[in-house]
């Protein structure tokens, strides 16, 4: 592929995601339930976090290890677009500066805001300005006056140099068409002994090749996700050290809904069990040297 094929393949991917994720937020209605990584759950449907019949909050439960996430309104819980629970793997403190890469409706911004409290100060960041107009909205709903919502690529980070203390991010990351350059930014926000603390989509070898060319499945969390050793590779070139990685596994029933949200089964050859063998949910952490 040419650097013109390949600047034109990520403009393109880009702008699917935005489409995407603005319209998430556009038709997002309580009626209609969690709009999950996966895509909103439309009239209804599953998302890739619960089946049918669970409530929005019964999904956003089955991701979050705080009670604190029962607090928030379904303004807030019913956009949320995580695939794990970066808050509570952040270890956050009071008094510090939080960055969330990909704020989406404000959900992680919110909790973590609670936990480093008035003295704190969290910053979300995100590209979609219907998302951010959901999320100024929640803030105003919940007087969340410690939260900044700024619009922005995480690629380029409207946040000034080492002025951050913990970065957090759920289930954004995978999106981006330029990941060293996310991990770049990362350590240039943070400040010297900050953390990253991510939830985000891998996988443990190849995906098939017409689920990677889908533009559907990469705005829904698959066709973007980096092999795990090319991911933590991004990490540690940007300058990261003491990086782990806890994979948590999704079953097959919870995959096989994705890949029919997304449309996808068409793209997947009969028998082929490389997607359920290879997509999981990784807690990432690392630190600023």
């Amino acid at each position: 592929m040419s650097s013109v094929e390949k600047v034109n393949q990520d403009t393109e991917i880009r702008r699917h995601v935005m489409e995407r994720y603005g319209r998430i937020a556009e038709e997002f209605k309580l009626e209609v339930g969690l709009a999950s990584c996966c895509g909103p759950a439309d009239n209804g449907g599953s998302s890739c976090c619960g089946p049918d019949d669970t409530t929005a909050m019964d999904k956003v439960a089955m991701m979050y290890d705080t009670p604190d996430v029962g607090q928030l309104p379904e303004e807030v819980t019913g956009l949320s677009l995580g695939c794990g629970d970066p808050v509570t793997l952040a270890s956050l403190q009071p008094g510090q500066t939080v960055l969330d890469l990909g704020a989406g409706g404000g959900i992680d911004c919110f909790l973590a805001a609670k936990q480093v409290g008035e003295s704190g100060r969290v910053i979300g960041v995100d590209m979609t300005a219907a998302m951010l107009e959901k999320a100024r909205a929640n803030k105003a709903r919940l007087g969340a006056d410690n939260v900044d919502f700024r619009l922005g690529e995480i690629e380029h980070l409207p946040v000034s140099d080492a002025s951050v203390d913990v970065i957090i991010s759920n289930c954004v990351i995978n999106l981006s068409v330029d990941k060293p350059q996310v991990f770049r930014e990362a350590y240039r926000v943070l400040r010297p002994g900050g953390k990253l603390a991510v939830s985000d989509m891998v996988t443990d070898g190849p995906l098939p090749a017409q689920v990677k060319k889908s533009l559907s499945a990469w705005a829904g969390c698959l066709a973007g996700a980096w092999d795990v050793d090319d991911y933590v590779g991004a990490i540690e070139a940007a300058g990261f050290v003491d990086i782990e990685v806890t994979p948590v596994y999704l079953d097959k029933e919870l995959l096989d809904e994705a890949v029919d949200q997304l449309e996808l089964a068409d793209s997947i050859p009969e028998g082929d069990e490389t997607i359920y063998k290879s997509c999981f949910s990784a807690k990432v952490t690392a630190r600023k040297a």
